[in-house]
C-alpha cells in the first residue's frame, strides 16, 4: 500500500494530499486518486463552504480539535494539501488503512 499522499510532518502532525470533489451525495474518502487520496464532499464550493466541512470532516476523523486542522495549499482548488496536529497513533492507523 502506499501512502505517497500522506506524510509524517513531526511527532503527531501530518499532511495529507486530498482531490476534493464538491457537491457529492455524502462526505467520504474514496479512495487513491494518483498521488492523492479522493474525497467525496457534500457541501458546495461557494463561500469557504467546502473547505470548512473539510477541516470539520477530518477534525471528527481523526478525533481532533476543529483548530488542529488547517489547509496549508488548494484553497479554490480540488488539489488540496491539509495538516493535521495533534494525531494519536491510532488516528494515524485509520489514516494509513484507508490506502
Amino acid at each position: 500500500m502506499s501512502h505517497s499522499w500522506l506524510k509524517q510532518v513531526g511527532d503527531d502532525a501530518v499532511v495529507l494530499a486530498l482531490h476534493v470533489q464538491p457537491n457529492a451525495r455524502r462526505t467520504e474518502f474514496a479512495g487513491p486518486h494518483g498521488e492523492a487520496m479522493k474525497l467525496r464532499l457534500a457541501a458546495p464550493p461557494v463561500d469557504g463552504k467546502a473547505n470548512a466541512a473539510l477541516c470539520a470532516y477530518l477534525a471528527e476523523f481523526c478525533e481532533v480539535p476543529r483548530v488542529a486542522v488547517s489547509l496549508v495549499s488548494g484553497e479554490s482548488a480540488r488539489a488540496k494539501r491539509v495538516r493535521i496536529d495533534g494525531l494519536d497513533e491510532e488516528a494515524l492507523l485509520r489514516l494509513r488503512r484507508l490506502g
